[in-house]
């Protein structure tokens, strides 16, 4: 069965100071402000996978980046998506 991660980490620590959370868990929104409070940052969003060795191994592979890259190229869609959550982000800070 298919299970939902979330991966944190150190800021500036370029990924390599990590961990992650198994989203199904019943205490996964204690041990998130937890980590939050400790100073990590999400990082990327949420991996599917089988199990945790297979969500750190896509953790890893940068292969949220690679898969964002992949439908940037492909899916005219998907970069207006990306055009309004800037623009989102940008009347905000406004």
């Amino acid at each position: 069965m298919t299970k939902k991660y979330q991966f944190f980490s150190i800021p500036g620590t370029h990924r390599k100071e990590f961990t992650y959370l198994d989203m199904s868990s019943d205490t996964f929104l204690i041990e998130k402000k937890a980590l939050l409070a400790q100073g990590f940052i999400v990082e990327d969003d949420v991996i599917y996978a089988e199990n945790a060795t297979e969500a750190v191994k896509k953790f890893d592979s940068n292969y949220l980046y690679a898969l964002e890259q992949y439908n940037l190229a492909t899916n005219p869609f998907y970069t207006l998506l990306l055009f309004f959550q800037w623009l989102n982000s940008r009347i905000r800070k406004n």
